[in-house]
């Protein structure tokens, strides 16, 4: 039986992704993971900041806007004090934020790239 309280991972994704826009996050991608054996959650969404400070403020923002629009707060929060990759998990969704050369050297949408890709625009 599916919970009618529970939203929909997509529109999850979009919430989080609302909240990224609303703060410039930079190069943003939602990837698609539900169809990957392994993957530990239904999407990745991907964004670059400009330095520690505004990675902070986009991990914020994200939290402001799940909590606001959805009533969902993260499972788990990694890198916030250092700001080089922030991780926001929210079970179904997981947000990174990245200093883009952490992003480059990480490279998750090479090591995932069998999941379907969307680049969303900057705004």
């Amino acid at each position: 039986m599916v919970r009618k309280d529970v939203l929909d991972s997509f529109v999850q994704s979009e919430v989080a992704i609302k909240g990224l826009q609303e703060i410039k996050g930079q190069d943003i991608i939602r990837m698609n993971m539900r169809a990957l054996d392994g993957a530990i959650t239904d999407y990745f969404v991907i964004c670059t900041a400009t330095s520690d400070k505004h990675a902070q403020a986009l991990a914020e923002s994200v939290r402001e806007f799940m909590k606001s629009k959805t009533k969902s707060r993260p499972v788990s929060v990694e890198g916030i004090t250092k700001g080089e990759w922030i991780l926001l998990d929210f079970v179904d969704i997981i947000v990174h934020i990245f200093l883009k050369d952490k992003r480059e050297f990480y490279r998750l949408e090479a090591l995932w790239g069998d999941a379907g890709f969307e680049k969303i625009p900057d705004m």
